[in-house]
């Protein structure tokens, strides 16, 4: 087979970008971040054809295609595909990451950043991905909870630290990507980049569960635990001036044998 993405089975697309879309692009960089976090990514690919999983609007995707790299964006949601759509064309396919429209042993890389966490069964998700993967292809993960040093931020924000876990961590990941036929070959961080953010701006991301975290989160620790972090960083002293933080995530990459 060529290197070229493998074809994808013909899915009609709005040609009109959803609010969504444009939303998510805001929320994410835009372009310039997909770029930057293509570069980062690129040196643990392998030849060959790349689909990148949970793409969105195809930020990421874009990016590794201006690299060269043969590249299809999946998702679920149709939405943030019109944006990927408008990026991308028709190297786009609507999909389910535990059920990959790809044949088995087509792919020479699965890109996933910020995605496993979100599978019902990580697992199978992994178990998926191995069969689509050729022998030797690679597994590129960006996962986990993004780290940085909070300042003046982390001492109302301390209640909060126990619970923002992701079931993608390392320490699960690592074992689960084994047991599907996966092999560690690189461990390290991705990111590295700048971000402003206010404690307002903490607070109300909080508030409106942009943490992955607390999507799920019960309402008595809602209650108890959450409220009076949220008050504590709009307690701060100068709550809207924005903190200059440096973020870092988990980055795995896996071989498939």
């Amino acid at each position: 087979m060529a290197d070229t993405a493998p074809p994808a089975e013909d899915q009609k697309h709005e040609p009109v970008v959803s609010e969504a879309a444009t939303n998510y692009d805001r929320g994410h960089g835009g372009e310039e971040r997909g770029r930057e976090v293509g570069a980062e990514l690129a040196p643990h690919l392998v030849p060959g054809p790349v689909a990148e999983v949970g793409t969105g609007t195809g930020l990421i995707a874009f990016g590794l295609r201006e690299l060269g790299h043969p590249v299809v964006g999946v998702d679920i949601d149709g939405e943030l595909l019109t944006g990927a759509y408008a990026r991308l064309g028709p190297s786009v396919v609507q999909g389910d990451a535990q059920a990959l429209p790809f044949a088995t042993g087509s792919l020479s890389n699965l890109v996933y950043v910020h995605v496993l966490h979100l599978l019902d069964d990580m697992p199978g998700g992994l178990a998926e991905a191995v069969r689509v993967l050729r022998p030797g292809g690679r597994l590129v993960a960006v996962h986990g909870v993004p780290t940085t040093d909070l300042g003046d931020m982390a001492e109302p924000f301390a209640p909060l630290v126990p619970l923002t876990y992701l079931k993608d961590e390392p320490h699960w990941l690592d074992p689960a990507a084994e047991e599907a036929g996966l092999r560690l070959v690189h461990r390290g961080h991705a990111g590295g980049y700048e971000g402003g953010m206010s404690p307002a701006q903490y607070a109300y991301s909080i508030e409106k569960k942009f943490w992955s975290y607390l999507t799920d989160m019960d309402d008595e620790t809602w209650r108890t635990t959450v409220v009076p972090v949220i008050d504590g960083l709009r307690a701060l002293p100068d709550p809207d001036r924005e903190r200059n933080l440096q973020w870092h995530v988990h980055l795995g990459v896996y071989a498939r044998d």
